[in-house]
């Protein structure tokens, strides 16, 4: 996320729009929210034709786990099986007037690139720039230099340039075959639910307020009513569909509910939905890239404009994440023909304060 965007923080921002999420970058005046396209749109792709060809080991990715638009690259890398290829820089959830820090890492420095502020990385890419700096992020390791902040293509091509790097049995998240229905769920999904929360917990207006807030309800009812007899999204396997939608949905209580006003119901009282979120959240490659303390303090601490006092709410109660879904019985194979991904690296395993 960036300053301007989601929640990011873009350079120098302050307030509501240093929130530092990603997903390009946001504007939030006194009209309506809206986000903006990502600013850096280079591509990895397999025949390098940006520029930026596919390798092992050259690139870093850099995410928040608290944004869900990086964790959307994170889900995708674990379930494609792209650790070790695509080596993975955490950054703190909460940031500074430069946005996005390196403050968990020793000595305050990523570690491999050896910076203290993902916006080092964006200004040498193209020095004063003036958008937010947001999440996720490819870089270069070599020449230090951002190459992508597109958070809508870097999980596509993840799926689909980086094939020849994918673990044995990585699922296919983005099946030719149904990549215009894919596109078309996903279409209606980031609009009123991806970003409709952020328009909805932005908004300065009654009317705007008014307006994303039940774009998001008619959305979500839409997609419970989908939900009710097929296990995941588009066709019976896992797409990219399913995991711009978790990614969502497993913010939704803890901070979208409360902190950004959507309050019609919690997740948690749509048994479909519910159900549907807790199967994906149980699912390997999922619920272990998240990091419920980190998203918490990331919102409540960060968007002082929404938020003024700081103080991060106790609740909810997590346990009911590893509660039995029986979404089993709808059929579906979570991975097509392949297989589920092992276990997190180590030094990626997410810490018990951030899991219920």
């Amino acid at each position: 996320m960036s300053p301007t965007e989601d929640t990011g923080a873009a350079k120098g921002a302050a307030d509501s729009a240093s929130s530092g999420e990603s997903g390009g970058n946001a504007a939030y005046g006194r009209k309506a929210f809206k986000r903006s396209k990502s600013h850096f749109a280079d591509r990895v792709t397999a025949d390098g034709r940006d520029g930026w060809p596919v390798e092992p080991g050259r690139y870093r990715l850099v995410v928040s786990r608290a944004c869900p638009w990086a964790s959307r690259a994170l889900v995708s890398r674990r379930l494609l099986g792209l650790e070790d290829a695509l080596s993975l820089g955490v950054t703190d959830p909460i940031q500074d007037d430069r946005s996005w820090r390196f403050t968990l890492d020793p000595d305050g420095r990523d570690p491999v690139l050896g910076i203290r502020y993902l916006s080092e990385a964006y200004d040498a890419r193209e020095r004063d720039y003036p958008g937010g700096v947001s999440v996720p992020a490819l870089v270069d390791v070599a020449s230090g230099r951002l190459v992508t902040n597109d958070f809508q293509r870097i999980t596509l091509d993840l799926a689909t340039e980086w094939s020849a790097l994918h673990r044995p049995g990585a699922p296919d998240l983005y099946p030719e075959p149904l990549r215009d229905e894919i596109d078309e769920v996903m279409e209606g999904i980031y609009r009123d639910v991806n970003n409709g929360v952020y328009r909805a917990g932005f908004a300065h207006r009654q009317s705007a307020y008014d307006d994303a807030f039940l774009g998001v309800f008619a959305r979500l009812d839409e997609v419970s009513l989908r939900l009710r007899d097929r296990r995941y999204l588009v066709g019976d396997t896992i797409t990219e569909a399913d995991i711009r939608l978790f990614t969502t949905l497993v913010r939704f209580d803890a901070v979208y509910h409360g902190h950004f006003k959507c309050n019609r119901n919690k997740l948690t009282e749509d048994p479909v939905l519910w159900a549907y979120t807790r199967d994906l959240y149980q699912t390997p490659g999922f619920g272990d890239t998240v990091d419920f303390d980190h998203i918490k303090r990331h919102y409540y601490q960060v968007h002082t404009g929404v938020n003024p006092t700081g103080i991060v709410p106790l609740g909810p109660d997590l346990s009911g994440w590893l509660t039995p879904h029986h979404r089993e019985s709808l059929g579906g194979r979570p991975f097509g023909d392949g297989t589920p991904p092992g276990p997190p690296p180590e030094a990626e395993v997410v810490p018990a304060a951030g899991r219920p």
